[in-house]
């Protein structure tokens, strides 16, 4: 039976594996690990096709060990047992042990005592947290390991070696127009194996295996109007999302994120909402920001096409919320005197004091700490004496919470003798 393209392309060790630079660059833990020859059990979970089964066949191509797989839902008990049966006389035996969390208590029974005595070493994987979804008898003896989505230039890097392996990939001359490459390595959501899928098929239905924009476009079933090769179409798309929600019209807003969910670019989409929670909703709203980044973590767990019922909850969220920029447009008064004044020296009962000699320089002397004063506050000075006048910080009293932070404000510029010196600086 002839192997699929991802298949095919698997890497043969460790220096063959794409991305998950912060486990298998240099360096890090599972390199020194197979460097070092102490291998011990782990688990690897993340979403689907970002390389944790690549990661294991590597391992065990890099060390030398039988590599055995396991499906926790389909395979039996009895084929458990002839694994451990070889690991007996093969030595060191690596076993991917797929959808580990689905693993039930016979099996679960029987491979404890293999990982105790380092009969197997297990690579357990799933798309599950492990620390809710697997037992604790299990995590007990083995490491956790997350891996990450891919970035573009980690799928451009498969596509182009797959491009050049004339023996495990395509043994014939294969081209692809640039926009149909960049479409390709920005809709599959950092998932490799759709990529590997998407480019095989488009190779083997492409005329002379020259593969257009159309042709990408039909094998991965999505249009690539979000992904134009400039760029312009794609931004002006999140420009568009972001305006909606800042203007708050909950219908535009749905418009444009289904069209950029139709593009199938989670990565961008779940940046710009990020921002937005904080930029446009701010502190009329703090639960926003804590809505949007659950949502996205729920949307990146679960991966299109279920990815679009979290991000419309969060979209519908953030358009209809209460609108702030006072924090963002506080910070940016702040930069901008930065950039005017320079690092204006800081008052002498502000700096460190914990250190010899502290005192007798007047560091820290005449400091008062506020929490041994009525409603934990005192006035004394905390800005440079050149900004001693600044006041960046101008609510909006959209929400409660701004309107709180309103009225504290108040309180502290009565207490200070000057009533709400709230100024129009910008």
């Amino acid at each position: 039976m002839v192997q699929n393209l991802a298949r095919r392309m698997r890497p043969r060790n460790i220096d063959e594996i794409i991305g998950q630079s912060h486990l298998v660059g240099q360096g890090k833990i599972l390199r020194r690990m197979v460097e070092t020859g102490l291998l011990s059990s782990m688990i690897l979970y993340g979403p689907p096709g970002i390389g944790k089964t690549s990661i294991a066949s590597a391992i065990a191509g890099t060390m030398e060990a039988s590599f055995r797989t396991f499906n926790a839902t389909t395979d039996t008990k009895k084929r458990l047992q002839e694994i451990a049966a070889e690991a007996e006389f093969s030595g060191q035996l690596v076993l991917l042990l797929d959808e580990i969390h689905r693993l039930d208590k016979p099996k679960q029974d029987f491979l404890l005592p293999l990982l105790e005595n380092g009969q197997i070493i297990l690579i357990g994987a799933t798309t599950e947290n492990p620390y809710f979804s697997v037992v604790p008898a299990i995590r007990s003896r083995v490491q956790i390991f997350e891996l990450k989505p891919l970035e573009p230039e980690d799928l451009q890097q498969a596509v182009n070696l797959s491009l050049q392996d004339k023996t495990r990939a395509f043994d014939f001359d294969v081209s692809l127009d640039d926009d149909a490459l960049y479409f390709l390595i920005h809709s599959t959501n950092g998932d490799l194996r759709s990529t590997f899928n998407a480019l095989e098929l488009a190779v083997l239905s492409s005329k002379n295996h020259h593969v257009t924009l159309d042709d990408m476009e039909n094998s991965l079933q999505k249009k690539a109007a979000t992904f134009d090769k400039d760029g312009d179409a794609h931004y002006d798309l999140l420009s568009a999302l972001q305006k909606s929600i800042r203007g708050s019209d909950v219908n535009a807003s749905l418009h444009y994120a289904a069209r950029l969910i139709e593009g199938g670019d989670l990565p961008s989409l779940a940046r710009r909402l990020t921002v937005m929670a904080y930029e446009d909703i701010g502190l009329a709203n703090p639960d926003a920001a804590v809505h949007t980044v659950l949502a996205l973590q729920a949307a990146e767990k679960l991966g299109f096409p279920e990815a679009r019922i979290p991000l419309a909850n969060i979209v519908i969220d953030l358009a209809l919320s209460p609108k702030s920029n006072a924090a963002y447009l506080a910070m940016d008064e702040a930069i901008s005197d930065l950039g005017k004044y320079g690092n204006l020296p800081i008052p002498a009962h502000l700096q460190d004091g914990h250190y010899a000699g502290a005192k007798e320089l007047g560091r820290s002397v005449e400091y008062q700490y506020a929490h041994n004063f009525p409603n934990h506050w005192v006035n004394q000075q905390y800005l440079p004496d050149k900004l001693i006048k600044a006041d960046y910080f101008q609510p909006d009293d959209m929400g409660k919470y701004e309107k709180a932070l309103n009225l504290r404000k108040q309180w502290i510029n009565e207490q200070k003798g000057g009533g709400d010196k709230s100024s129009q600086k910008r």
